[in-house]
């Protein structure tokens, strides 16, 4: 889903995927946005070229997409590939969605439609894993962990004890990438200045924005939309004792 933390996960991702490719001091993350080192495959890959030869990119191959699961072809499904989704707090998107849109010149905003990824990483959870934005805030280091193991690319006890897993949240947290001269000058696209993808980063913003009929209203669309789910995000009542 669009500002669930897609950006500050790339940065992750990558620097967990290709530790051993740069050192951090290093990093690519210091000249170039993590939107053009994992690039997406509707708005960048796929719409350059309609049948591109991914084969050409150096494995292992990271892509993202705001598609839902049932617009994904079934090649992506039947190969061995991963899928990482990334959800957040509906109230907490929702205000970051609007802060970022405002921003923006010439985009045509295209609502994000409901997926059913998470019922995928119910029945394949070794092909989907589902991540709460809230979960990575709480405690980096145990989800970065999670990740690595399910990508296939786990810390060893050596990583660790240098503070390898700390290092790469310390360059990936938003306060880090935000300082960086392409996160505060640079631009991805025409449209899109870097810094239009940082903001504050921080759990339960929502409460500053948000009256409580907007509150109720929120909380009837998600209880529409999530039925069923398992998920469970801030109630119109935790408003209120917020």
């Amino acid at each position: 889903m669009p500002k669930t933390g897609t950006t500050w996960f790339k940065s992750l991702l990558y620097s967990l995927l290709k530790r051993s490719d740069n050192r951090l001091s290093n990093t690519p993350l210091r000249t170039h946005n993590p939107h053009e080192l994992i690039l997406s495959l509707e708005i960048t890959i796929y719409a350059k070229d309609k049948t591109p030869d991914l084969t050409n990119i150096t494995p292992p191959r990271l892509f993202s997409t705001h598609l839902p699961s049932a617009s994904l072809p079934e090649s992506v499904k039947n190969s061995k590939c991963k899928i990482i989704y990334v959800t957040r707090n509906p109230f907490d998107t929702f205000v970051s969605s609007w802060h970022y849109y405002t921003k923006l010149k010439n985009v045509n905003n295209n609502a994000a439609q409901p997926s059913d990824i998470d019922d995928e990483s119910l029945e394949r959870p070794e092909k989907v894993l589902f991540l709460k934005y809230e979960d990575l805030k709480e405690d980096g280091a145990l989800q970065l962990k999670r990740v690595a193991e399910f990508v296939g690319y786990p810390f060893s006890k050596e990583e660790e004890k240098q503070g390898m897993v700390e290092d790469i949240i310390n360059l990936c947290s938003i306060e880090s990438l935000k300082e960086m001269e392409v996160n505060k000058n640079g631009k991805c696209d025409p449209d899109f200045d870097n810094k239009s993808f940082f903001r504050k980063g921080v759990v339960g913003d929502w409460v500053n924005y948000l009256t409580p009929a907007m509150v109720e209203r929120l909380c009837k669309i998600r209880d529409e939309k999530l039925n069923g789910s398992g998920l469970s995000f801030c109630t119109a009542t935790e408003h209120t004792e917020l």
